[in-house]
């Protein structure tokens, strides 16, 4: 864990790893705090109540014999198909001290995104309410390994009313899987990620660093992101509970910025993890978070790039500094920024947090020149690091050059250690001989007083290669046109270079998006492509 320091230097120098051999998440998230009687574990702000770390773990322990009488042991699946709430909660922390696997899922999924994980997985038992429980049925018959599907409600309610309210969890190994989370899917088929005990532990400073050495005396988090998603999952949930600070529990089916500044206020929440999508909804409602009643202490913001204006606007809305970070679903939270030591730079997510090895390496995994765009990677080992793919050694091992977890995303170093991020490695834009990343664009875009959201990719040109191609939403009342959009072609001219202006721009109502608010590249690559074949037909 962080200890406070006056420099970043200071920060490196005095952080150590200290992770136990043998660990057991559940006691370390609930047991451990459960001794006080009103210490607030989950705010329910759907529900209108609180609920104290004592009451949470009679709960986990209730459904851990319930899980067990149907059959889960250790390395089974349990899979989780619930919204913010309490069994949520509930659900991880029971999977844990039976020695099971955790396998969070997103409510939005469809049919065949279910499938693919519930069958990849061999899911032993699912925990839904009762829309999930109806989303479910048609698919049971291709599904042999799911035994039992428990729905939350009165049945659920009963069964726990008849369990014991303890439950003794055996210490697990730091190495033993805990985690089974697929990544999002923005091309090709998900894959599993399966971690160890040891990634809580492997998170705490990703989140500490971000949010200003957290925790603090009154801190209270929330995220709009889904507990499904590493992001809601491990940069908030457990982290929290395990340092004994309050989350609080909200269900949006989707998210309005007017009801997530009136919950920040009314909850009284000073930390909070705002992906990008959600604060550029903000900006664009126009919130003033102040003038709402929002009091924050710190933001964290990760998943893609926010871009000078939207950082400018949170300082003002918000009155603090957004703290970007870096990771993903295989080896999460690795870079951030905190700016009560170092100012963040423009366009940078920020520098390796303590405790993380991060450099920019060649095809054949030697360090680069700073400056000299690359692959983002991390050396192992590193406690964050998941153990690998379940079932595909094959993928796994194409997930290294040597010691280095590449993450298959570009970006650049420079002299103090700032890492600045380029885009994904497949979406960087080769055109008349140049590399062009989309985030550098994106984010020039972004400054145009008509947009609000867009996306950069490269498509086909038989002179350069690949031209670049933006696609654009405008903000409300702004009708889209020829002028509008050779405005914006010579605004991105003017500030970045003659070679990286959209040569094509296509406005569109709205962006295709994953689960995890990424922009799909590959859905408008295709799109684009299709016009051009039908085209030519």
């Amino acid at each position: 864990m962080l200890v406070p320091a006056s420099s970043i230097a200071q920060l490196r120098e005095r952080f150590s790893w200290q992770i136990p051999s043998t660990m057991n998440m559940a006691g370390l998230c609930c047991t451990r705090h459960a001794d006080e009687r009103d210490r607030p574990a989950l705010i329910l702000a759907d529900e209108g109540r609180t609920v104290g770390f004592r009451e949470l773990e009679r709960r986990v322990s209730k459904l851990a014999h319930v899980m067990a009488a149907h059959g889960v042991g250790r390395g089974d699946r349990v899979a989780i198909l619930l919204d913010q709430q309490l069994d949520t909660v509930t659900a991880h922390l029971a999977t844990n001290k039976l020695g099971a696997i955790s396998l969070p899922l997103f409510r939005l999924f469809g049919p065949d995104a279910l499938q693919h994980r519930l069958a990849d997985s061999g899911a032993r038992l699912l925990l839904t309410d009762d829309a999930g429980a109806e989303r479910i049925a048609p698919l049971r018959s291709g599904l042999p390994a799911l035994a039992t599907v428990l729905v939350t409600g009165d049945a659920l309610e009963t069964l726990l009313g008849r369990a014991k309210d303890s439950f003794a969890a055996e210490a697990r190994d730091s190495e033993d899987p805990a985690f089974l989370i697929y990544t999002s899917g923005t091309s090709g088929q998900p894959k599993g990620a399966l971690h160890a005990q040891r990634v809580l532990f492997g998170h705490l400073p990703g989140v500490q660093m971000p949010h200003e050495f957290f925790p603090q005396a009154g801190d209270r988090f929330w995220t709009p992101a889904d507990w499904a998603w590493i992001g809601g999952l491990l940069d908030v949930l457990l982290p929290s509970l395990f340092f004994g600070i309050p989350v609080v529990a909200s269900r949006l089916d989707r998210f309005d910025p007017e009801k997530a500044a009136w919950l920040m206020a009314q909850h009284g929440v000073r930390n909070s993890f705002l992906p990008p999508t959600a604060l550029k909804m903000m900006r664009n409602a126009g919130i003033d978070a102040r003038a709402a009643g929002v009091s924050i202490r710190s933001i964290g913001s990760g998943g893609e790039r926010l871009g000078d204006e939207v950082l400018d606007w949170a300082k003002r809305s918000f009155g603090v500094t957004v703290n970007e970070f870096y990771g993903q679903t295989e080896c999460n939270l690795v870079v951030a920024n905190i700016a009560s030591l170092a100012t963040p730079r423009p366009e940078s997510m920020g520098m390796a947090v303590p405790g993380h090895e991060v450099a920019i390496i060649d095809d054949d995994g030697n360090e680069l020149p700073y400056g000299t765009p690359g692959s983002i990677a991390v050396r192992r080992p590193d406690p964050v690091m998941f153990l690998g793919y379940w079932n595909n050694e094959e993928a796994t091992s194409a997930k290294y050059r040597g010691d280095w977890l590449v993450t298959g995303d570009a970006g650049t170093m420079d002299e103090d250690g700032f890492l600045t991020y380029l885009g994904r490695e497949d979406d960087l834009i080769s055109s008349s001989g140049y590399r062009i990343g989309p985030a550098e664009v994106e984010a020039c875009l972004m400054r145009h007083e008509a947009v609000t959201m867009c996306a950069v990719v490269g498509v086909p040109d038989a002179v350069r290669g690949e031209r670049v191609k933006a696609f654009i939403v405008l903000r409300d009342g702004i009708e889209p046109d020829d002028g509008l959009a050779n405005d914006i072609r010579e605004f991105v001219r003017r500030r970045l270079a003659a070679h990286e202006y959209p040569r094509e721009i296509e406005f569109l109502p709205s962006l295709p998006m994953t689960t995890t608010g990424k922009i799909r590249r590959m859905d408008l690559r295709d799109r684009t492509c299709f016009s051009m074949r039908n085209a030519r037909q």
